[in-house]
């Protein structure tokens, strides 16, 4: 751990980030604890963590209730030294292991391009394989290796496709994996995770990361309305009772505002097994961008669809336990179900001005039903966009999304990254 300094400076911008992701879990961390935690880690460093750990409590959580989220934010955010030492010993056991793996498939290459031809891609993806992986691919050409002597032209391309159907295999799993990803920086680099993985110790640093975005992204769109400006019909009124102050002049003209225009927003969130996390941090996004829709109805679906409480959605910190409760969380999908519902919903959600968006990874148990489904409320609705978790590069593997993206659009939301993208797309319709 680092030792102590004199200058609380450097302790500043981490404590910062640290009081954000208190003041998310509802501990009332202000700019004063953020200073006088500075002076502590000034004083103390960070070399004992617990008496660190102790002292910085002292601080920041001022009741019991406070000291729980306190020490699990803490936990999260502040690795102890051990923990520090363990991962570097880690790290470097995987290089090693890594080095011997590249090693010995290289070997494999040189019997292999005697047989097979292999692009210098396909070559560095075959590295990247397990050696349980590249045995297999290995004992197959074995096997083969008569017949390739006797007809090179026919088994050679048969054992291409092979080779090549297992590199295209590999090659998605490292896209999985984020290969790079950590060398990035940590509190950038969360905007760039695929939202599938992140750990429960990450959930704090990703809500603030939202809030930090969503913050943003609000003042870009306000900044592009007063850009496009507002102005109405000219107020001849106003104009007129301006001019008096400049003796009748009147260069300076006055308009009626035109009232910003808001989307009535219908968003339909798929909750089945893994897409709760998704559909919690797009809630989250959407829900913070102050300029999107004058009114929002959220519905849940897997087998079947609910109406989620809009009172109970404004503690997106409770909405896994509130997923849970609804009675449809663990169950399959079916998507043409819920867009059945939706479309036959009484009284109507959907009309001209209603914007529909779809949270989905486009996996459900019928999918001619669904594109039956999404035509009708397609016809409905003003407009329909489609969030997508899954990462794009994958899109042209799954028969689901190519169908569902060729009849309404689609946007790819695998990391926060991209969904805020979508997010500035939803504020701008």
């Amino acid at each position: 751990m680092a030792r102590a300094v004199n200058d609380p400076g450097v302790y500043l911008e981490k404590l910062s980030c640290f009081s954000r992701l208190l003041r998310q879990q509802g501990v009332p961390a202000g700019p004063g604890d953020t200073l006088n935690a500075a002076k502590i880690l000034t004083a103390l460093g960070l070399e004992n963590r617990e008496q660190t750990k102790a002292a910085l409590r002292a601080v920041y959580a001022k009741s019991r209730e406070e000291q729980i989220v306190y020490d699990r934010v803490f936990d999260g955010f502040f690795l102890s030294e051990d923990a520090i030492r363990r991962q570097a010993q880690e790290q470097m056991e995987r290089e090693r292991q890594e080095a011997e793996n590249r090693q010995a498939a290289e070997r494999e290459l040189e019997e292999i391009s005697s047989q097979v031809s292999l692009s210098p891609q396909e070559q560095e993806s075959y590295t990247a394989m397990s050696g349980q992986a590249r045995q297999r691919l290995m004992e197959f050409m074995d096997k083969y290796r008569g017949n390739m002597d006797r007809n090179p032209a026919l088994y050679g391309e048969f054992i291409h496709s092979v080779f090549a159907k297992a590199i295209l295999e590999q090659q998605m799993l490292q896209e999985d994996a984020g290969l790079g990803g950590a060398a990035m920086d940590p509190e950038l680099g969360i905007l760039y995770r695929n939202i599938g993985q992140f750990a429960d110790s990450q959930i704090p640093q990703a809500v603030a990361a939202i809030q930090d975005v969503s913050r943003r992204i609000n003042a870009e769109l306000t900044a592009r309305v007063n850009r496009r400006g507002s102005r109405g019909k000219l107020d001849f009124r106003r104009t007129i009772r301006c001019s008096l102050e400049t003796g009748g002049v009147t260069y300076r003209l006055r308009y009626r505002r035109k009232k910003p225009r808001r989307q009535h927003l219908v968003v339909l969130c798929d909750v089945s097994g893994s897409m709760v996390q998704f559909s919690e941090f797009a809630l989250r996004f959407i829900q913070s961008l102050n300029r999107v829709s004058e009114n929002s109805r959220v519905f849940l679906f897997s087998e079947t669809l609910v109406e989620a409480d809009a009172f109970r959605l404004r503690d997106m910190d409770r909405f896994r336990e509130y997923v849970r409760q609804s009675g449809i969380y663990g169950r399959g999908t079916d998507l043409g179900t819920a867009l059945e519902k939706l479309r036959d919903w009484k009284p109507g959600v959907l009309d001209g001005s209603t914007v529909l968006i779809i949270l989905s990874d486009t996996k459900t148990v019928d999918t001619r039903r669904a594109v039956a489904a999404l035509g009708d409320v397609q016809r409905l609705s003003g407009k329909v966009l489609w969030l997508n978790p899954i990462p794009e590069s994958k899109w042209q593997y799954l028969r689901s999304v190519q169908t569902m993206a060729s009849l309404t659009p689609m946007l790819p939301c695998s990391t926060l990254r991209e969904l805020a993208n979508a997010c500035r797309r939803i504020g701008k319709l």
